[in-house]
C-alpha cells in the first residue's frame, strides 16, 4: 500500500511540476503572442502614416475581381511574408534586417510562388517589391524597422512618439579621433 501512496506522490510532484513550466512558457512568451496578433494591414497602414514618403507598390490587380487592391501594398506583404511565410518574431529588430535581407537578395531565398499575393494577383509582386527596398537608403530602411518595433513593441497598440534620429546633429562634430598618448578626450 505504501508503495502506491509513494507513487502517487511522485505522479502528482510531475504533474505540478510540468504544469509550472507550462504556465512559465506561457507567460514569457505572452509579449510576443500579443505583438504578432496586429494586423498586418493595420501595422502597414501605421507605418504609412509615420513614413508617409515610402513606397506603396498598390497598383496590382486581383485575379478574382479584376480591380486595383488598393489596400495590398508593399509594406502590407513585408509584414506577411515576415510573420507568415518566415515566421519570424516582429519585436526584434535582427528579424526585420534579415527579412530586408531577404529583399535585397543577401540573406535567404525568397520563393515567388510562396510570396504575399502571387496567388491572388494577376502580377505576382516579387520583384517590384525587391526594386523598391533595393531603392531604399540605408536611413529609410533604419526609420522602417524603428517604426515597425515602435508599433509591436508598445503595450496599448499605438504608436509611440516619433523616435530619435540615429545621426549626429547637424550642429554637432563628431568626437576627434584619439590620438595615442592622448588621454584628455577620456575626460570629456
Amino acid at each position: 500500500m505504501r508503495f502506491f501512496v509513494a507513487k502517487r506522490k511522485t505522479y502528482l510532484h510531475l504533474i505540478q511540476f510540468c504544469l509550472g513550466l507550462i504556465l512559465f512558457v506561457c507567460l514569457s512568451l505572452m509579449p510576443s503572442v500579443l505583438a504578432q496578433s496586429f494586423q498586418p494591414d493595420w501595422v502597414a497602414e501605421q507605418v504609412y502614416q509615420t513614413l508617409p514618403n515610402f513606397p506603396l507598390e498598390n497598383e496590382y490587380i486581383s485575379q478574382e475581381t479584376g480591380e486595383v487592391v488598393s489596400n495590398n501594398s508593399l509594406l502590407g506583404r513585408l509584414i506577411r511574408y515576415h510573420q507568415y511565410i518566415k515566421s519570424r518574431p516582429v519585436t526584434y529588430r535582427l528579424d526585420w534586417q534579415l527579412t530586408l535581407a531577404d529583399y535585397l537578395r543577401v540573406n535567404e531565398t525568397m520563393f515567388e510562388n510562396r510570396y504575399p499575393g502571387s496567388q491572388t494577383l494577376t502580377i505576382n509582386p516579387l520583384e517590384n517589391d525587391r526594386k523598391a527596398i533595393a531603392n531604399l537608403t540605408r536611413n529609410q530602411r533604419n526609420q522602417l524597422i524603428d517604426t515597425l518595433l515602435a508599433i509591436y513593441n508598445s503595450n496599448s497598440g499605438s504608436l509611440a512618439p516619433k523616435l530619435p534620429a540615429r545621426e549626429n546633429p547637424p550642429n554637432q562634430n563628431p568626437s576627434p579621433i584619439p590620438q595615442r598618448g592622448n588621454a584628455e578626450l577620456l575626460l570629456r
